[in-house]
């Protein structure tokens, strides 16, 4: 076969008048784009192949993922006999690795009689970028058996499959012996280890002793930050790389946006927008996205359906319409969500995943259609959108039916699931019961939850307020006791506001705002109002066994109440004043809210723990059912 071929090859060039040209050189033909001519040639030269032929091609092949063939580039050295050197079987490593053929991959590991640095990272790396974590840690294991010395390629790879914890410190330790602990590249892969770990004061740590820092390490621990919620400390970080010069790159920016949407500040988030345009970086989906999930979670609904529907079809990816579904249920819109998920479905635009099941139940559990969400539930199970429900998809579900009112009902779906509750489950079956004053299975529910997480301090306040709400006020002080034995401390309810591009805090009965007394002056006048315009102290949502006159005072001095107080003392007339809670508002605060929105003429916007509230003249968008 290979003589016959030389042969044709021989008496093709000797015709003087022949219209084929001669073959040029592998490595010209493949620099030409040529590769199907350069196997030709391959194939015609034989046993007489050398490095740079193979070389060319297999470098062509990793570059085109040209897997069947850099296959063939493959077997003709075994049939020649040639014996590659470790570059060439590092290539055909990663070329495999490229096409994910990783157990070829490996197998070309395996076979080498010496293995370097590059061969062995080539293979982590691979593992690590499809996910791959115990197989890329145990090929690292391989190579510390092997007495490979791992550079800071090796540590990057290795770091990024560290999910547990308990490895990542193993691997920290490896890095400070060999003296990469100050490599940039290094420090950046490792404080994202511990951000993913939330361990977040051991990756500032990290951060702080880089020698330098680049726009990588600073975007890795802004991430981190903004990944735990943390919004200020992420904000902060990102000021300090912007005061030092640094440029931010579009992943900087989302994890800034994400930041912004925790701490819902729309004044701050159209800043960084503008930032963005006038940097004019190229569209990526993940940008726009952050951007679509900044001002839905700010509020400015319309502008983030503007973005979406801007958004050329092609990049519009699950995320996208995640995206936009989730910020139409936070705001109680269950018939846009139904309608946006049809759109959605229609021409299978893109595939429903588990975020999209969840973000259309919750719209209907948000817009009081229990029925129809059941029914989307029913058809998950059946099949019918390719995703099968999981243990947040049931919460949901318990969440629909307790927020209806259907208390009995979630309890036995509860008791119907598949697989044990888990404790976010129980705990939307415990805030129902709360909030429609079933005693007998919320004290079922908090006891459980209280065996499952000790450590919980909702479970216990959930639990005493429902206690005070029927007047068992001996269970209260023995829960209390319990969370003083147990050293739980309850996150405290704080509102804010920003003005002037300053957030004011504000805490239960806060001393400690500059014009407090100022704020508390004008609460005592604006009170007056409110009875006048039909107000009542709702005495329920105080828990504790004090007299009339107490409850009203510690009702007054609820933060929603103070910000709202001062968002009033801050702007002028007509201005709408946006507040925002880190807990569930009260019955009591979201009824003076609505008053205080018809006496002073003022739009009112409440973003709590779970939804928005829109309130113009005193009516509510969420139709008094959150």
């Amino acid at each position: 076969m290979f003589n016959l071929m030389k042969l044709l090859h021989r008496s093709l060039s000797s015709l003087p008048n022949s219209s084929l040209q001669t073959l040029l050189p592998i490595p010209q033909l493949c620099s030409n784009g040529r590769l199907q001519e350069a196997l030709l040639e391959m194939s015609v030269l034989g046993h007489n192949m050398g490095f740079h032929d193979y070389d060319a091609l297999l470098n062509t092949c990793v570059n085109k993922r040209a897997l069947r063939e850099g296959q063939r580039v493959h077997a003709h050295m075994i049939k020649t006999l040639y014996f590659p050197s470790t570059y060439l079987r590092t290539r055909l490593l990663i070329l495999y690795g490229k096409c994910d053929r990783l157990a070829d991959a490996h197998k070309v590991l395996d076979e080498m009689p010496e293995k370097n640095v590059v061969s062995w990272t080539a293979m982590i790396s691979r593992y690590s970028q499809t996910g791959h974590s115990s197989e890329a840690l145990t090929v690292f294991a391989e190579m510390m058996r092997a007495d490979g010395k791992p550079n800071h390629f090796t540590f990057a790879s290795v770091l990024t499959s560290c999910s547990g914890l308990s490895v990542g410190k193993q691997v920290h330790g490896l890095i400070i012996k060999l003296s990469y602990d100050s490599h940039i590249y290094v420090g950046s892969s490792l404080l994202d280890m511990y951000a993913k770990a939330g361990r977040i004061e051991e990756a500032r740590e990290v951060f702080e002793c880089l020698p330098e820092r680049d726009v990588v390490s600073c975007t890795a621990i802004i991430t981190g930050y903004a990944q735990l919620g943390l919004d200020e400390e992420a904000l902060q970080v990102f000021q300090k790389l912007l005061s030092q010069g640094m440029s931010p790159n579009y992943v900087t920016y989302a994890s800034v946006l994400t930041a912004l949407s925790g701490l819902a500040l729309l004044d701050h988030g159209k800043q960084v927008h503008c930032h963005v345009l006038r940097r004019e970086l190229p569209f990526y989906a993940v940008l726009q996205n952050s951007l679509i999930d900044m001002y839905s979670k700010c509020g400015n609904l319309s502008y983030a359906r503007r973005l979406f529907d801007n958004m050329p079809e092609t990049e519009r990816t699950s995320v996208s319409w995640n995206a936009m579904l989730v910020g139409y249920s936070k705001h109680g819109l269950g018939k846009e969500v139904l309608e946006l998920f049809g759109l959605m479905r229609e021409g299978k635009r893109v595939k429903p995943d588990s975020v999209t099941l969840l973000a259309v139940l919750s719209g209907c559990s948000h817009g009081r259609m229990e029925d129809t969400g059941l029914s989307i539930f029913d058809g998950m199970i059946a099949g019918d959108y390719g995703v099968k429900p999981d243990t947040e998809h049931y919460g949901c579900i318990v969440d629909m039916l307790g927020r209806a009112g259907r208390i009995k009902e979630a309890f036995e779906f509860v008791k119907r699931m598949p697989s044990e509750p888990t404790a976010g489950v129980l705990g939307s079956l415990l805030g129902a019961c709360r909030v429609h004053s079933s005693v007998d299975i919320g004290e079922y529910v908090g006891r459980r939850l209280i065996e499952i997480e000790p450590e919980n301090a909702g479970n216990y306040v959930i639990l005493s307020n429902l206690y005070a709400s029927a007047g068992r006020w001996e269970d209260v002080n023995s829960l209390r006791a319990m969370m003083l034995r147990n050293a739980v401390t309850k996150e405290p309810g704080r509102s804010w506001i920003q003005h002037e591009q300053i957030l004011h805090y504000f805490h239960a009965n806060d001393r400690t705002h500059p014009r407090r007394e100022e704020v508390l002056a004008k609460l005592k006048e604006i009170l007056i109002k409110m009875k006048q315009a039909g107000y009542v102290p709702d005495h329920s949502c105080v828990l504790y066994d004090v007299d009339e006159e107490q409850k009203e005072r510690m009702l007054l001095g609820h933060s929603e109440k103070l910000a709202l107080t001062f968002g009033l003392i801050a702007t002028g007339d007509g201005i709408s004043i946006r507040v925002f809670k880190n807990l569930r508002i009260c019955v009591d605060c979201h009824n003076f809210a609505k008053i205080f929105s018809k006496v002073f003429e003022r739009k009112v916007s409440l973003r709590d723990k779970n939804r928005f509230h829109q309130i113009v003249v005193g009516v509510c968008s969420c139709g008094d059912y959150w």
